[in-house]
């Protein structure tokens, strides 16, 4: 790659993310990635976020040398539009807006193009078609103004699966140039690092020797917890001797945390709220990684599952693109009965030999999903964007 025209500016080139929060999440762990190994002195990354609080990544953004600017008004477009504006006119300038918020990324992207910004990047994170084909009447007014507006004002565009481009791009998007697929890419040194199983273990007051059902993901209806409960359930009843450990925070854990009691496995579920050590717990915590989401942009913890060497039962509704080390993937319908899902996840457990650990470490190390060929990509994109 050609770095001369960056150094013959004397400064990096200047990116603002938009961004909702940057709480931990598939997306903000990525960027975290990107912002981790990207060369600092060729990239400079800002965030402008959606909201007032503090996230749980903002101290170490700051501390990498980047800024969290707050424009909290999404919902008010008159307030909204000044104060990005004036964000761009005056903590810029900046070279590229690349904007993480769907189809919002219109408005951004627009303000951006008044600005005069030159480089604008809509990113599709998710396959929102499930939801757009509920959407009411006025959604629907928006969805269609949205679309408009990044086709018009959007100098790229990315997205992390060919669904997430469909959902965002329209299902002609590989017919114009603008748009691209970007896979994520994962950090793969934490997956090097011996970890004391029964030592991790102990600390989630999880016995060594029980079969251990994990999955990570935030609360929220688009990861099916519930029915995730109903497949443990099922699962329980054939194999007493184990645990479920679910890892994530969000509006719906009250009540998922309602219903494990209910079904009276209150004592076999560990809520371990949100952690920073997914690898460690996939490595030595997890036996089997359970993935009933209805809809995934790709599901980047799954390429950690895989990356730990962990079976992975997942939904056919996610993106194939996630299936790469293809002897721990196995895929059923939501349409299926929990208890078909339970005797998989049994017959895995009694029967599949198991996958070597190291060489589902290797495949990912070798596939753009390793961060550093992501980052690759990513920085001829953004070089792209210069021209």
């Amino acid at each position: 790659m050609d770095y001369n025209m960056i150094k013959d500016r004397n400064q990096p080139i200047q990116i603002l993310h938009v961004v909702g929060g940057m709480n931990r999440g598939g997306v903000e762990t990525w960027l975290m990635h990107v912002l981790r190994h990207m060369d600092s002195s060729l990239f400079h990354h800002d965030f402008l976020v959606h909201t007032n609080q503090r996230c749980q990544y903002d101290e170490e953004i700051e501390g990498l040398g980047s800024r969290i600017l707050r424009c909290s008004f999404p919902h008010q477009p008159q307030i909204y539009y000044r104060k990005f504006k004036d964000i761009l006119q005056n903590q810029g300038p900046y070279d590229i807006v690349h904007s993480h918020v769907h189809f919002y990324s219109g408005f951004t992207l627009f303000i951006a193009k008044q600005s005069n910004i030159q480089g604008r990047i809509s990113h599709s994170h998710n396959d929102t078609r499930l939801l757009q084909s509920r959407a009411s009447f006025f959604r629907r007014i928006y969805l269609m103004l949205m679309k408009r507006l990044i086709n018009k004002c959007a100098t790229h565009g990315l997205a992390c699966s060919q669904s997430a481009a469909t959902a965002l791009f329209g299902p002609h998007w590989s017919e114009d140039k603008r748009w691209r697929l970007l896979y994520y890419g994962i950090d793969l040194t934490p997956f090097e690092i011996p970890i004391d199983k029964h030592e991790l273990r102990k600390e989630l007051n999880i016995p060594a020797e029980v079969f251990v059902i994990g999955h990570v993901g935030r609360f929220v209806e688009q990861k099916n917890h519930s029915y995730l409960l109903d497949i443990c359930h099922e699962f329980c009843k054939r194999q007493p001797n184990c645990y479920i450990l679910l890892i994530g925070d969000g509006p719906l854990r009250s009540a998922i945390e309602n219903k494990a009691r209910d079904l009276g496995m209150g004592k076999k579920i560990i809520f371990a709220g949100v952690r920073d050590d997914i690898p460690s717990l996939m490595r030595v915590a997890m036996d089997i990684f359970l993935f009933p989401s209805l809809f995934e942009g790709l599901g980047l913890v799954l390429i950690e599952a895989q990356a730990a060497g962990l079976p992975c039962i997942i939904s056919d509704l996610i993106p194939s693109e996630v299936d790469l080390v293809k002897p721990l993937i196995h895929r059923l319908s939501l349409n299926d009965p929990p208890s078909m899902w339970a005797e998989t996840i049994l017959s895995i457990k009694n029967h599949e030999k198991i996958f070597g650990k190291n060489l589902g470490y290797k495949i990912i190390y070798d596939s753009q999903f390793n961060i550093n060929n992501s980052i690759n990509h990513l920085e001829k994109i953004y070089l792209s964007c210069m021209i």
